[in-house]
């Protein structure tokens, strides 16, 4: 399927990335909940195909301050991807995962932004784990980059990788909490060779 893009994805596809999407976030959730060592529930997530130019309005307009992480995949797919989450949820799991010993004040600690990245790191990774147990491809992260900006100006980064889909993208946004309810948006960005693959690892025809 060399002329596949997101535009062009069935209904019977979309419910196949729509069920990885669930089973991506929930892991990540688990993650969550064992690395702050409390209970973590997720509402189902809601998986969304729409115009790139949608997604900073769906995150609360694109002037939202956002903590994203951002990674490269590597192995038998290739792409990236993405995981944001809004400022006051991440400063409150910051100071979950520090014991309420996180400062006070709008910024981030040297210390702060180095326990998101970690935070980022294992939500991302428990994402990839389990669409490589699904698929049975081997999916690799690289490093995550973590930034601290507006919205639109954190999802310009890989607007040249979504212009290669076509204006459509794959949005997961997962509602979880603990006493605070939180959104967080998963974005995974495949070359459109790579969608092919994990289609057909699925046993669906390409």
């Amino acid at each position: 399927m060399s002329d596949m893009s997101l535009e062009t994805v069935s209904e019977n596809y979309l419910d196949v990335l729509k069920e990885i999407g669930n089973i991506g976030a929930g892991n990540a959730m688990t993650a969550l909940s064992q690395m702050l060592q409390c209970k973590v529930d997720m509402k189902v997530p809601q998986v969304k195909l729409l115009e790139f130019s949608d997604v900073g309005q769906i995150m609360g307009g694109e002037e939202q301050i956002m903590v994203g992480v951002f990674l490269g995949v590597e192995g038998d797919i290739t792409g990236s991807m993405m995981f944001l989450i809004e400022q006051d949820s991440a400063k409150h799991l910051i100071n979950k995962l520090m014991m309420g010993m996180a400062p006070e004040g709008e910024g981030f600690s040297e210390m702060e932004l180095s326990a998101l990245k970690e935070v980022g790191n294992i939500i991302t990774g428990a994402y990839l784990n389990s669409l490589s147990t699904l698929t049975n491809l081997k999916i690799y992260p690289s490093p995550p980059e973590l930034t601290v900006d507006m919205a639109g100006a954190i999802l310009s980064v890989p607007a040249i990788q979504f212009g290669i889909l076509g204006d459509n993208i794959l949005l997961i946004q997962s509602q979880f909490f603990d006493e605070v309810e939180m959104d967080g948006f998963f974005i995974l960005i495949p070359d459109l060779e790579s969608y092919a693959k994990i289609l057909s690892a699925l046993g669906l025809p390409v």
